[in-house]
């Protein structure tokens, strides 16, 4: 799983810093926000700057989650990751903007598909407890 929430966390750093570019005035406009302003107003800019909070508190959802937190917020927020991701991906498919539609609507099917696989990782570490103690090698004390 480790593995797994450190490519979501590459994915979410390089949307967040994108966004981040954005919220600071950069002239990415054309790749985000339906691509209708080269720099982007002061509510987008906004959205932008909100958006790097939500992806910030991604990573902190799925790496918990993937390190085996069992609180309600990891579970639940990662399954809210997958339905985010989703919804984004259909978003940016209809966008008119090309760079929404053949660039972050895959990479949004591919964060989302494997938060997928980060929400549905079990529930408990028994499995996890039960092999290490299969693997670790106990003395043999005589009777």
């Amino acid at each position: 799983m480790g593995r797994v929430s450190n490519v979501i966390t590459i994915g979410f750093m390089g949307l967040a810093a994108f966004q981040a570019a954005l919220a600071a005035g950069a002239p990415l406009g054309d790749a985000a926000w339906g691509g209708a302003h080269a720099s982007l107003p002061t509510s987008e800019r906004f959205g932008s700057a909100v958006a790097v909070g939500v992806y910030v508190g991604g990573i902190i959802v799925i790496r918990g989650r993937a390190a085996g937190m069992l609180d309600r917020r990891y579970r639940w927020g990662a399954w809210m990751a997958v339905a985010i991701l989703g919804l984004s991906a259909v978003a940016n498919f209809a966008s008119d903007s090309p760079w929404e539609s053949y660039i972050l609507a895959p990479i949004g099917i591919a964060l989302g598909a494997l938060c997928f696989v980060v929400a549905c990782a079990p529930n408990d570490t028994s499995a996890r407890r039960s092999l290490a103690s299969l693997t670790t090698r106990r003395p043999h004390l005589p009777t």
